[in-house]
């Protein structure tokens, strides 16, 4: 989320709960609509607790989302570096074709999956994770070392298409709508609930700060489930493609090194020539 939305509604939220009080108590009764306020407290800590345990699950839930999509973004990348390195082990006739299609794979994550996945969308199928296997039917080994490569290479698509599982999961969000409901309707519930701690008696700055305080916690807290929930939404806090732009560079100097000045089958931006 954008850093400046966030203050933004930080400080909207605050101001309308601040505002809220405020009107409230130019009717409230002196010492607040409880006659018992020490009770009125318990029932508060009770809807508090429940408040934040209920929000200290979710957040952990969306935290390991999010942590698990930053893991398999940097997986996915190290397994296409490792595939090139394989590579140069299997026959000539489809070692530049495989090692050209490996670098426009890694082209089409940054410059195509990310952007899409920032919009919220989960591309299901990478179109040169295809090209690779199409490619791949062509090998015919013929030495021991060929075949042990090939055996390789089969064992790394797995564990590159199962890193890009883990790098789309939170593309879109995980949790469900019924979970944002529960945690807005308990935030109303405690927004609605201090107000009847409205105190004509009490100074403008205290009941300001009261509900002002208790508004800020849990507008954050939510902020913050939000962001875990959209790893790739732009702003602070937010995945970037840092690993697999890592990746591209070590292949650009891989190719060098061994020579390959093939052309590309692809653009820039991953696209197919």
């Amino acid at each position: 989320m954008n850093l400046l939305w966030a203050l933004l509604i930080l400080i909207c939220a605050v101001a309308v709960a601040v505002g809220a009080m405020l009107l409230v108590r130019r009717s409230a009764p002196e010492g607040s609509y409880f006659e018992d306020g020490d009770r009125a407290s318990g029932v508060f800590g009770v809807l508090a607790t429940g408040f934040a345990i209920f929000a200290g699950f979710v957040i952990f839930l969306a935290f390991t989302s999010y942590d698990q999509s930053r893991s398999g973004a940097e997986a996915e990348a190290l397994t296409v570096v490792q595939q090139f390195q394989t590579a140069q082990f299997l026959p000539a006739n489809v070692r530049t074709r495989l090692t050209g299609e490996l670098v426009c794979y890694g082209r089409s994550v940054v410059r195509q999956e990310w952007p899409a996945m920032q919009d919220g969308t989960v591309v299901e199928i990478n179109p040169w994770g295809v090209a690779l296997f199409t490619s791949l039917k062509l090998v015919k080994t013929s030495t021991s070392e060929e075949e042990a490569a090939y055996g390789k290479w089969l064992d790394q698509t797995t564990d590159r298409e199962e890193a890009r599982r883990d790098r789309v999961h939170g593309a879109a969000g995980i949790i469900p709508t019924s979970i944002w409901i529960v945690l807005f309707f308990s935030g109303a519930v405690i927004f609605a609930f201090m107000l009847f701690f409205a105190d004509s008696g009490e100074r403008v700055a205290s009941q300001a700060m009261l509900i002002g305080s208790a508004t800020a916690v849990v507008t954050t807290t939510l902020l913050a489930i939000q962001v875990l929930d959209h790893p790739y939404g732009p702003g602070v806090g937010s995945l970037q493609p840092v690993a697999m732009e890592r990746s591209l560079l070590v292949l650009d100097d891989a190719r060098d090194v061994v020579n390959d000045t093939g052309p590309l089958p692809c653009d820039e931006e991953g696209k197919p020539l």
